[in-house]
């Protein structure tokens, strides 16, 4: 098995505990390799460095686990650099939730101005991280797990000679989850995903060996009493294929703004109220004597599926296996640019994460998404090197922003509130 070098920046987030739980768990595959946990925030990181060696030891996993918070010496020498972080906080994703909400507009982790706001500071993070990577590990590879993913890795794609690959759960779960919501086994589906991160659609879509949308046709003929489900399966009845869930942000917009409107809190204050409780778990289990994460304790709740570790597992361990994940396109969905990061499976083994070509996106959606695909571009050059003009111009060419006076007005509140996490650029 392949011995390694990983460093994982953001190692001292409230998901960091249940991503290493998840390299414990394979830890066979990645013997005698180590990890190193990198995070600006000193006493976070110690608590997760101290217990995931110590779910190591109770496991007897051949990893050797240790921290910094000098990043460019986290690099030094890796082979795979798993990035998940999150500048700002969640108080920050509580001003992109909150502040477009207050002009009748969505604002999310990676949807509308809210996603936005998130792609410019973690790209401003993302640009740092890259360069540490090419002065000190130029052959690693950069796994990204920083939202919004196929705009971080299309500016690094872009910009730099460092391979990057992004992803993402969506594409393996979004299937089963609308199966279930439906009353169908999810076990019995078969889906292939593909299209832009938290913008996919089935390519294929078969339960228990035959076409989906007709079974989908007759749960909904049948009778669906709750709203959100309904609507889910209608959006896939009428396209003639199964979306992201994120879809409902366009497909129903109004909808879930009154939804989200009428809430007394937003989803990052839900999460905020929850974060001491996941804390006050890692805690407990640092002075257990066979410490246990519990998915409902954990930020997170992923153990049983954590798409990371699996692609890092096949591209160091020659796997030769299929994964859903985020790259340059290469020609793979013609209905894109081949500079285009898409979301695709691809064939994963020492070679790298390579797309699998020949497929197109559903015609019935390809409107929608290549008008996301030429914002993704949009909002990845501002990024990266751009000026608030190409910032406001790539925010309004979003689909959930569309208009200037709207983007003038988010782009000046939310440059406001998260100044210090920006260049001045883009002030």
């Amino acid at each position: 098995m392949a011995q390694v070098k990983l460093a994982y920046i953001g190692g001292g987030s409230t998901r960091a505990p249940g991503t290493v739980a998840s390299f414990i768990r394979q830890a066979a595959n990645f013997a005698g390799s180590e990890i190193v946990l990198q995070d600006i925030d000193s006493e976070k990181l110690d608590l997760v460095c101290r217990l995931s060696r110590k779910m190591a030891a109770a496991q007897g996993a051949d990893l050797k686990i240790s921290a910094t918070t000098d990043r460019k010496a986290a690099l030094e020498g890796c082979d795979g650099v798993l990035s998940s972080y999150r500048p700002g906080g969640f108080e920050a994703r509580y001003q992109d939730e909150r502040i477009p909400l207050s002009h009748g507009a969505l604002g999310q982790e990676t949807q509308g101005a809210g996603g936005f706001f998130m792609a410019l500071r973690a790209i401003h993070v993302a640009r740092g991280l890259v360069e540490d990577m090419e002065a000190v590990c130029p052959d690693a590879t950069l796994f990204n797990y920083t939202n919004p993913v196929n705009i971080v890795a299309q500016a690094v794609a872009d910009h730099s000679e460092i391979k990057v690959v992004s992803l993402c759960e969506g594409p393996i779960v979004f299937p089963g989850e609308l199966a279930e919501l439906a009353g169908l086994d999810p076990a019995r589906v078969r889906a292939v995903m593909l299209g832009l991160n938290h913008a996919c659609w089935s390519a294929e879509a078969e339960y228990g060996g035959q076409p989906m949308i007709p079974v989908l046709a007759q749960k909904l003929e049948d009778g669906l009493e709750d709203d959100w489900t309904r609507r889910w399966v209608e959006l896939a009845v009428t396209m003639g294929s199964l979306p992201a869930s994120y879809m409902k942000y366009y497909y129903f917009e109004r909808e879930m703004l009154a939804e989200l409107s009428a809430r007394p809190t937003t989803r990052a204050q839900d999460i905020l109220a929850d974060v001491p409780s996941y804390w006050q778990h890692y805690r407990e289990q640092l002075d257990a004597p066979n410490p246990t994460l519990e998915p409902e304790l954990s930020r997170g709740g992923i153990f049983e599926l954590e798409v990371a570790v699996d692609v890092m597992d096949a591209v160091f361990n020659d796997r030769n296996e299929i994964w859903p994940t985020n790259v340059v396109n290469h020609g793979a969905i013609a209905d894109f640019p081949d500079s285009q990061v898409v979301e695709v499976p691809c064939l994963v083994n020492r070679q790298g994460v390579r797309p699998i070509a020949g497929y197109r996106v559903p015609e019935s959606v390809r409107g929608l998404l290549s008008a996301l695909a030429e914002y993704q571009q949009l909002a990845a050059d501002a990024a990266w090197d751009g000026t608030r003009r190409q910032a406001v111009q790539a925010l309004t060419s979003n689909p959930l922003v569309r208009t200037l006076p709207l983007a003038q007005t988010l782009y000046e509140e939310l440059a406001r509130a998260h100044a210090q996490h920006l260049p001045e650029r883009l002030w």
